[in-house]
C-alpha cells in the first residue's frame, strides 16, 4: 500500500475532506504499531495510542497549538558516556523556515514531529541559516520561524541540534533550495570579491567568507569572527530558556555546507564531479598574503606566490596531476610546507570560531559540535589528493584527522562525521574510494584524543543495507563509539511505506535493547516483532486530513 503525498515540496501536503469529524472521532482514528513491551512504543489500542500525543485533548493545528503550554514527553538524556544507546536524530528540511522569515508549512511539521516520535527518534536537527536571520541588515536579526520551531518541537517532547549555518545554501549534494548569504554581505563581496574563496583560474566561491579575512574588519566594521560572534550570542540571549533543554546541541558552522574544509569540490554549474580531486582554494588576496609571508619567514619567499602550479583541476586523477600522483611534488619540501601552511590555516580557522562558540555558550547546558566531511574519494590513493584540496593533510605518510580531533577535543566539542552509511564494495572501483577506512581512521583519531564523536550519512538512503553499516560503524570496535547518529532527511520519500519500515526498525536497532537484534520481519503475528503500519491522523481543524505513515 503506497503512501499518498501530494506534495512535490519539502513538506506534506494537506488534503481537503468533505466530511466533518468530532474530536473524539480524531483520537480514534490515530493508530500506532503494535510494539512488544521492552521497545519504545507501549499502546494496546488507538485510545491509548492517540493520549501519547493527545494529553486528554485533541491537537490544534492552527496558531492556537502555540499557546499551549503543556510539554507531551519528557526528553531523555543523550550523550552518556556509559550508555549503549545511540540516539537518532532526523535533519529537517533545508527550508523549514521561508526566505520571509516563518516555519513552512506547521501543520505538515507538526504531524511530521508527530510521526518521527512514534518512531523513537530522540530529535531533529535544523539549520538556522545566517542568510535569512540577519537578512535586513547587521546585527538586525529575526529569530521568528526558529522560535515557532523551537516551541513545537518541546511539545512533541523531542530534542534539537541546531546548526549555525553561516554558509550559503545551494550549489552541493542535496541542496533543494537556494539560501545565499546575507544580501548587505553580498554587498560587501561585490565591492571586494576577494571577500570570497577563490581557486587558481580566478573563479570566486560565494557560498562562505574566506577564512584569509577571518580578523580583517570588511563586514561593515566587524570581523567575519565577530559577526558569526555577535549571531550566536544574539541566538544564545533569543533561547537563552530553551538551551540544554530542547535545544540540546549546537552545531557550529565551519565553511561550506558547515563544514570544517575548503570549497574545492563545487558542483554548482559543473565546476566539479565526482571522483574530481577538487583544486586549492588560495587564491584571494588574503590567503596569497598570508602564504607569502609565511614563505618569506622560512626563507622561502618563492614558495610564496600561489598553490601548486601542478595540482591539475576539479575533475582530473591524482595519476594525471604532478603534484598528486604516486612520487608527486607533494611528497618534496615544497609541497609538505604548502600542505601544512593550507591545512594550519583551516585548524586556526576552527580554533577561532569554536573559541568564540565556547565562550558564548559557556554554562548553557547544551553540547557543542562541529562538522568535518567524509571525503572518501581517492582514500586508497598515496596522496589522498581530494582530501589535500579540502585541507584535510592526510596522505599515506601523513595523519590527518588527530589534529582535527584534537581541536574540537580542546573545546569540549564533539566531531561530526558524514559517510557513515557506505561501505567500499558499493564505490565505483576507479574512484579508489574506502569510506570504512576513513572511518576507522577517524574513529580512531576521536578515541586518541578524547574527543566524542558522532556521525551522519552523506547521501539519502532509505534501505536496509545503508542502515545495517551505519549500525556496524556505531558500535566501537577498535575505536570511537557514536554518541548519536543524525539522518539525512525527512522528507516524503522517508514516509513511504518500506522506507519508513526501514527507519523504524534502525532506530529501534540503535537503542539500547535492539543493538544486537537481527532485522525485524514484516509481521508481528507472533508478539515479537515490530510490523509498522501507516499512521494515518484525521485533523478536525478546516477539515484537513493528513496522511503520515
Amino acid at each position: 500500500m503506497a503512501l499518498t503525498l501530494r506534495s512535490s515540496a519539502s513538506f506534506i501536503h494537506l488534503k481537503e475532506s468533505k466530511t466533518f469529524r468530532s474530536p473524539e472521532d480524531v483520537s480514534s482514528m490515530i493508530c500506532f504499531a503494535q510494539v512488544k513491551r521492552s521497545f519504545r512504543l507501549q499502546a494496546k489500542n488507538s485510545a491509548q495510542e492517540s493520549q501519547l500525543f493527545l494529553h486528554q485533548k485533541a491537537f490544534s493545528f492552527d496558531g492556537e497549538e502555540n499557546k499551549r503550554k503543556e510539554i507531551l514527553h519528557a526528553p531523555s538524556i543523550i550523550h552518556g558516556k556509559n550508555d549503549l544507546k545511540v540516539p537518532v536524530f532526523v535533519m529537517l528540511p533545508l527550508d523549514t523556515v521561508t526566505l520571509g522569515g516563518s516555519l513552512h508549512k506547521p501543520r505538515a511539521m507538526n504531524a511530521s514531529l508527530m510521526a518521527l516520535k512514534s518512531a523513537g527518534v530522540e530529535g531533529v536537527m535544523v539549520d538556522v541559516w545566517w542568510g535569512l536571520v540577519e537578512k535586513e541588515g547587521p546585527c538586525k536579526y529575526n529569530w521568528e520561524g526558529y522560535a515557532e520551531l523551537v516551541q513545537m518541537v518541546q511539545r512533541h517532547g523531542l530534542r534539537l541540534q541546531v546548526v549555525m549555518s553561516f554558509h550559503q545554501c545551494g550549489g552541493n549534494v542535496g541542496d533543494s533550495c537556494s539560501i545565499p548569504l546575507p544580501p548587505w554581505v553580498l554587498e560587501e563581496i561585490s565591492r571586494n570579491p576577494d571577500l570570497v574563496y577563490t581557486d587558481r583560474s580566478g573563479r570566486r566561491n560565494p557560498e562562505y567568507i574566506s577564512l584569509g579575512c577571518d580578523a580583517m574588519p570588511l563586514l561593515r566594521g566587524r570581523t567575519p569572527i565577530q559577526v558569526y560572534g555577535d549571531y550566536m550570542r544574539s541566538f544564545r540571549d533569543r533561547f537563552k530558556d530553551y538551551l540544554g533543554g530542547v535545544i540540546m546541541e549546537i552545531q557550529v558552522g565551519m565553511g561550506p555546507c558547515g563544514e570544517l574544509r575548503y570549497p574545492a569540490y563545487p558542483e554548482s554549474n559543473g565546476t566539479w564531479k565526482f571522483p574530481g580531486i577538487g583544486e586549492f582554494q588560495c587564491y584571494d588576496k588574503y590567503m596569497r598574503a598570508s602564504l607569502q609571508a609565511s614563505a618569506e619567514a622560512i626563507g622561502r619567499g618563492g614558495w610564496g606566490g600561489g598553490g601548486p602550479h601542478d595540482a591539475g583541476n576539479y575533475n582530473q586523477f591524482p595519476e594525471e596531476t604532478g603534484f598528486f600522483r604516486k612520487d608527486g611534488t607533494w611528497m618534496t619540501e615544497y609541497g609538505q610546507f604548502f600542505l601544512e601552511w593550507y591545512s594550519g590555516k583551516l585548524l586556526d580557522h576552527g580554533e577561532r570560531i569554536l573559541s568564540a562558540a565556547e565562550g558564548i555558550f559557556l554554562g548553557t547546558g547544551v553540547k557543542l559540535s562541529g562538522k568535518v566531511a567524509g571525503i572518501h574519494w581517492h582514500y586508497k590513493s598515496r596522496s589522498h589528493a581530494a582530501e589535500l584540496t579540502a585541507g584535510y593533510y592526510n596522505t599515506r605518510n601523513h595523519e590527518g584527522y588527530k589534529a582535527i580531533a584534537q581541536l574540537m577535543g580542546r573545546h569540549g566539542v564533539i566531531l561530526n562525521f558524514t559517510c557513515m552509511e557506505m561501505r567500499d564494495h558499493e564505490q565505483p572501483q576507479h574512484a579508489n574510494c574506502s569510506p570504512e577506512g576513513l572511518n576507522q581512521q577517524v574513529k580512531m583519531a576521536t578515541k586518541s584524543a578524547g574527543t566524542e564523536l558522532a556521525g551522519e550519512n552523506a547521501l539519502e538512503r532509505y534501505d536496509s543495507g545503508g542502515y545495517a553499516q551505519v549500525l556496524a560503524t556505531s558500535r566501537a570496535g577498535s575505536g570511537n563509539r557514536l554518541s548519536a547518529f543524525t539522518y539525512l532527511r525527512l522528507n516524503k520519500k522517508l514516509l513511504e511505506s518500506e522506507n519508513w519500515r526501514n527507519m523504524v526498525e534502525f532506530v529501534r536497532d540503535m537503542s539500547q535493547e535492539g543493538r544486537n537484534k537481527a532485522g525485524l520481519s514484516e509481521s508481528d503475528s507472533t508478539g515479537t516483532n515490530l510490523h509498522v503500519r501507516f499512521v494515518a491522523v484525521k485533523m478536525v481543524e478546516e477539515q484537513k486530513e493528513i496522511v503520515l505513515v
